[in-house]
């Protein structure tokens, strides 16, 4: 183990405890990493790789990062932007011309804007969500994977470099993220944690073979940590530009994380964005979370304590068990969590499946009272999942019923 890790225990109990939360969610796996004071300590790890296996997790299992794939990328663009090879405030249509067509509003994205999430781009364009501007950029915030998209070909462009190559050149290499990469590395096959849906099942995996600066970073917990190790000393950083990047840009005012059309609301959410991170200012703590669906992540650390964590999932329903671990590692409110809105662990619909599992369906029936249309029917798929197509077919049967569908004919 790298002697930039300390070994001692990072909380009492806290491997039983995990262990146990994992089994509450289905998620096969699990690798922890904390940072306290700046110093990173001992990765705690537990579970396996693969349902189909009996190979455990490790501090060098290789997991999807997600979303965690942005500060890594945003770091690098903020090198680039103090070396003079791009501003924060010019448009990238000025060095990427005619990459959003027809779209006279997309003219005045900024790499700013694009790291604050308030480019005015879709999430992921698609048949209905056509790649161009749905709000003035820089007017609100609305998540945006095609943004981080966009500033990834103007780099590109500018230094002849692609992301892999950049990453790696500025951020991978001189901080010793030895098993990381935006595209697929054959020395990750060995040991690569597999995605697992919701109810534990294992998924396909994907090798990127093409780097995506919003999404396809491979890394482990260990090389994580050392990253955030980085972002509290300010590494390769000017000091001002190391202070503004963990600073809010602008505060979120709604739900969810998309508000491509106009809303009434004004909800506050304890929740802003800086220049590649989420933010908790009333808790001086930065965030980010990872979902690409199988995969879930999860990253948080207090700028003053310089304390934090982040810890990879390779099943779907991960992201429930960060309310517990977080209240355990870094104590206090979590209004991203509560934004996210991924619920927890011993959720209703979480408990009322195990008990259906044992029970049967009709023995919980009646306990299903309070939950929605959606979660009765994630029951019903839990229940198939386990192998209980009567149960399952039997509340099917009763969901319909209740909808006002007419009753099943009789068999």
């Amino acid at each position: 183990m790298s002697e930039d890790i300390r070994q001692r225990q990072i909380a009492p109990g806290i491997e039983i405890k995990l262990e146990h939360l994992l089994a509450a969610v289905d998620v096969p796996g699990l690798t922890l990493a904390v940072v306290r004071a700046g110093q990173l300590e001992s990765p705690i790890c537990c579970g396996i790789r693969d349902v189909r296996s009996s190979f455990q997790v490790d501090k060098d299992t290789v997991f999807d990062a997600a979303s965690l794939s942005k500060p890594v990328f945003a770091h690098s663009v903020l090198q680039l932007i103090d070396g003079g090879v791009l501003s924060l405030d010019v448009p990238l249509a000025q060095y990427l011309p005619g990459y959003i067509h027809g779209d006279d509003r997309a003219a005045s994205i900024t790499a700013a804007h694009v790291l604050s999430h308030s480019s005015g781009l879709p999430n992921w364009r698609g048949d209905d969500l056509p790649l161009k501007t749905y709000f003035a950029p820089g007017t609100r915030f609305s998540y945006s994977g095609e943004g981080f998209l966009y500033l990834q070909k103007a780099i590109e462009s500018l230094t002849g470099q692609k992301l892999h190559e950049i990453a790696d050149r500025l951020v991978f290499k001189p901080f010793g993220m030895s098993r990381s990469s935006f595209i697929w590395d054959w020395r990750f096959d060995p040991n690569r944690a597999t995605p697992h849906d919701d109810f534990g099942r294992p998924r396909v995996s994907w090798k990127p073979g093409e780097g995506n600066a919003a999404a396809t970073l491979q890394t482990t917990v260990a090389d994580y940590a050392r990253f955030l190790v980085n972002v509290f000393n300010g590494s390769r950083l000017r000091p001002d530009t190391s202070n503004s990047w963990l600073r809010p840009y602008l505060q979120v005012r709604h739900t969810g994380i998309l508000s491509l059309e106009p809303v009434a609301e004004d909800h506050p959410t304890g929740v802003a964005w800086g220049l590649g991170w989420g933010l908790e200012p009333g808790e001086g703590t930065f965030f980010h979370w990872g979902d690409n669906g199988a995969y879930k992540a999860f990253t948080v650390g207090s700028v003053r304590t310089q304390d934090a964590f982040v810890c990879f999932m390779n099943g779907a329903s991960g992201l429930a068990l960060m309310p517990e671990i977080s209240s355990s590692l870094m104590p206090g409110p979590r209004p991203s969590l509560d934004w996210l809105g991924y619920g927890r662990h011993d959720d209703p619909a979480r408990r009322i499946l195990r008990a259906a599992q044992i029970r049967g369906a009709a023995a919980v029936w009646s306990d299903m009272a309070g939950l929605g249309e959606s979660d009765r029917e994630w029951v019903a798929r839990g229940l198939i999942a386990a192998g209980l197509d009567e149960d399952a077919l039997w509340l099917q049967e009763r969901i319909k019923q209740t909808n006002g569908d007419p009753p099943p004919k009789p068999r």
